[in-house]
């Protein structure tokens, strides 16, 4: 996953590393090397094609190169959180955790493309800055930050979803005199707060998770918090060997079933309402989800509770009252409970001693919605109400997510038309994998796609094993190019929005709607129908000659 930062130069020019520009052909390019990108370039080196592979970080890894802040941890079971392409692959693994932690991650990362020798055919430290349709030859030009020109026949968008940084909107950030720290570009050799006086800005999922860390170093720990969140402790613990074994041992047919599943992890899909039981059962239910740690449990705890703003509201108030237990100061707890959106709306967050933090004698919430930041100074943060001395400041401001990371870079189209004019009112997809105008440009995980709401790797794998087969397919047929029929983009856009507004998902201003980002559309992105059925829909298109494409 490629990232884009225009975050200052606080953190540093990052110029590109010279080198001689490159040109030449090719039959695709893949920008980023996370997840996505590795997995793509290795199925194309099977089918044997030439791709070339443009990654702005250092090496492979997307999110988990750049994402180092102290408690970075996968929100998904480590034992699911893997490629499943490969059966010797997985039995060779091992994790170590139940929720692995971003070097674990990373190690295993770099595991894959050591072992499938895949770093070759990438451009490290290299931005794509533009590319171009050429109708008449049918190929796309990209060009990069160093100065290089590739034509090809396919571009594949590897660059993730949550990749392209969201910069904190706040005036005076350049007259800070102290340390200036982004959770998205955390330093590589770490940070020693110690002693230190650290404002936390932002209480999403990377704030949760590194706040408790931060608090154990700090001196005193300021946090900043605009909208609480909805967290659930991870109970992680190291794997037993075992349970590992076992599973192991049928990791095919697990694959098989998370291939098939609503959010490709296997779990709790009751099919009662939670109206259908009484007080006795719920908070049975809900105990058990509570002690076991798992993300999606208490959105599947009943089959309503994504579609019923009762049943909805009787979850919420259960997690509420658990950060009533939790927190000892009752003023620090209410403001720590969500009650502006439904419990869902905005993605839950995994978190290991979050809540108990704000217990600390040096730690202190700040509450932005009654008492907002109106500038940064050479000292630190001023609110309406006070002025906050520090020594250090923690942007977890979170992401412009899932179409940030497609219209950063220029991407010029059929009759010089950008996506970024196509998608000004909100992103248009058919199927979260191609955009009308744009031929042969392949999206991994895009709006109008699973992506987010699921198991990240189970939705990437079906993505570059779709786009790849349709690749394939092209090629035995004789077509050159494949592009998106309008009309069948505007029914799967229409569809995407009728199964969200079916649901409580758009009801919170959440980074699903880009509501995060001033001036986004409010568009819900995800499509939320599920990984399994969304599975059947593609492989339907592509059993019927992929309906829904035009050939030439």
């Amino acid at each position: 996953m490629a990232t884009w930062f225009t975050l200052g130069t606080e953190l540093g020019e990052r110029m590109p590393p010279s080198r001689p520009a490159e040109s030449g052909s090719t039959d695709v390019v893949v920008i980023g090397a996370g997840f996505a990108g590795l997995y793509m370039q290795h199925r194309l080196r099977a089918m044997g094609l030439r791709s070339v592979g443009i990654e702005a970080a250092g090496d492979v890894g997307g999110t988990w190169w750049w994402n180092r802040y102290p408690g970075a941890r996968c929100d998904i079971r480590s034992l699911d959180y893997s490629f499943s392409f490969d059966p010797d692959l997985e039995q060779e693994w091992d994790w170590s955790e139940k929720y692995a932690t971003q070097p674990e991650i990373l190690s295993y990362v770099n595991h894959v493309a050591d072992r499938f020798q895949l770093r070759s055919d990438i451009r490290f430290s290299t931005r794509m800055t533009s590319a171009t349709w050429d109708s008449t030859d049918q190929n796309w030009t990209v060009e990069t930050d160093h100065g290089d020109c590739w034509t090809s026949q396919f571009l594949v968008m590897a660059v993730g979803a949550l990749s392209a940084a969201k910069n904190p909107d706040i005036a005076g950030i350049d007259s800070f005199t102290g340390q200036l720290l982004y959770t998205s570009q955390w330093p590589h050799d770490g940070v020693d707060l110690t002693g230190k006086r650290v404002a936390v800005i932002g209480t999403g999922s990377s704030g949760v998770q590194s706040i408790p860390l931060i608090a154990e170093q700090a001196a005193q720990l300021t946090v900043f918090q605009r909208t609480p969140n909805f967290a659930v402790p991870a109970r992680n613990m190291p794997l037993d060997a075992e349970e590992v074994a076992v599973l192991k041992r049928r990791y095919r047919e697990h694959r098989a079933e998370q291939r098939t599943s609503f959010g490709g992890v296997i779990g709790p899909q009751a099919e009662q309402s939670a109206h259908e039981v009484d007080d006795g059962e719920r908070l049975r239910r809900f105990d058990a989800i509570w002690d076991e740690g798992f993300l999606f449990g208490f959105l599947g705890s009943f089959n309503d509770v994504m579609i019923d703003p009762s049943a909805n509201a009787i979850v919420a108030e259960y997690l509420r009252d658990r950060i009533r237990a939790i927190v000892t100061d009752p003023t620090t707890a209410e403001l720590l409970c969500p009650k502006t959106y439904p419990v869902g709306a905005k993605r839950l967050c995994l978190d290991t001693g979050y809540f108990e933090t704000f217990n600390r004698s040096n730690v202190t919430l700040v509450d932005l919605q009654s008492t907002p930041i109106t500038q940064i100074v050479g000292g630190g943060i001023e609110t309406t109400d006070a002025l906050h001395d520090f020594d250090a400041i923690v942007f977890a401001t979170g992401f412009d997510a899932m179409t940030g990371p497609l219209l950063n870079p220029l991407i010029v189209g059929e009759q010089g038309r950008t996506l970024r004019e196509e998608w000004a009112a909100g992103p248009r997809t058919y199927l979260g994998i191609s955009s009308h105008g744009f031929p042969n440009l392949f999206m991994i995980t895009a709006p109008g796609s699973p992506s987010v709401m699921t198991n990240m790797i189970v939705s990437i794998e079906q993505h570059v094993e779709w786009a790849t087969d349709a690749i394939a397919w092209m090629a035995d047929h004789h077509f050159r190019s494949m592009n998106a029929d309008h009309d069948s983009q505007e029914a799967w856009v229409a569809h995407v929005n009728e199964i969200a507004n079916f649901t409580l998902f758009p009801q919170g201003n959440s980074w699903y709607l880009g509501a995060n980002v001033p001036g986004k559309p409010r568009v819900f992105m995800p499509y939320i129908a599920g990984v399994g059925p969304y599975r059947e829909i593609c492989d339907g298109v592509a059993g019927d000659d992929y309906r829904g494409f035009t050939f030439r």
